[in-house]
């Protein structure tokens, strides 16, 4: 009779299961290493919606790979290191006091870091360090356009771009960005002349010997367009001008500030710990 009922109820036992682990796991299966196995569900959320099946396919594979590439580097190092290597606990411990130290310290740096910096104060420190700011290449204030030549607009943004009238300046700002290749107004901005000749396909040293006056102008015989860089200013050498340096002044003041705070941090915890006994250092005696 058990026998009997055991015959009876095993294979709908068999289906129930089946049933039960369709329901957790009803997804296709894409990759399998060993006991693992990747579901077609998790490699979708890797891949971002809206990009082309090519992109998707080449994401897949890549994340099919890394997948499988680390499983199987975690099942050779299980097999091949020694107890004592296998043993991470020391070193997850070190990770996680580490990883809370700097987790506290951006905690302590943010609700005391003071982030305004004056314009005296980036003048005070750019005047004590202005050795520390000699350029290496020099920097322009430049209002730059790439048209092509056969343009009906291009001597009309060529003049306008020259002006010094603020309406002369929008109808060039305005004709270039609805005809030309290329514009943009850095003229109350310095900008280092290697970056501008990025711009014009050249390194600063040929760019700069097409300044004529106070235009750059570059008509490659093999191309179509012309770019021109009408130049409001221009420092070649010595100290950078201090509106250039600004941004890395205020950088280094807040870096020296952060510095400061997690000085004050360390020793405050130290001074408090022994003043407490909670940190006590014992003097040996001979």
């Amino acid at each position: 009779m058990r026998k009997l009922l055991i015959c009876l109820f095993l294979p709908a036992l068999l289906c129930s299961c089946n049933a039960i682990s369709s329901l957790v796991h009803d997804d296709q299966v894409v990759a399998k290493v060993g006991k693992n196995v990747l579901y077609k569900s998790e490699l979708e959320r890797f891949i971002p919606d809206l990009i082309p099946a090519e992109d998707s396919l080449r994401l897949a594979g890549q994340y099919i790979n890394t997948w499988a590439m680390d499983l199987l580097f975690l099942d050779v190092a299980e097999k091949e290191l020694s107890k004592g290597e296998l043993d991470v606990s020391a070193d997850l411990e070190d990770f996680r006091r580490s990883l809370l130290k700097y987790r506290y310290e951006q905690r302590y740096i943010n609700d005391r870091l003071d982030t305004l910096v004056t314009e005296g104060q980036i003048r005070e420190y750019y005047e004590a360090h202005v050795a520390d700011f000699e350029l290496k290449r020099p920097v322009l204030k430049v209002r730059f356009v790439d048209v092509m030549n056969d343009s009906p607009n291009k001597d009309a943004i060529l003049k306008m771009m020259t002006s010094l009238e603020y309406d002369d300046l929008q109808r060039a700002d305005s004709l270039a960005k609805s005809t030309a290749l290329r514009y943009f107004d850095s003229s109350d901005t310095w900008m280092d002349a290697g970056d501008l000749a990025k711009y014009f396909g050249l390194d600063h040293n040929q760019m700069l010997s097409y300044l004529k006056g106070d235009m750059i102008k570059y008509d490659p015989e093999d191309r179509a367009d012309v770019m021109v860089a009408f130049v409001l200013d221009i420092v070649r050498k010595g100290p950078a001008p201090i509106e250039y340096c600004a941004g890395r002044i205020r950088d280094i003041l807040i870096s020296a500030r952060k510095h400061d705070l997690m000085n004050s941090l360390e020793r405050d915890l130290l001074e408090n710990a022994l003043e407490s006994k909670q940190f006590v250092i014992y003097e040996n005696e001979e």
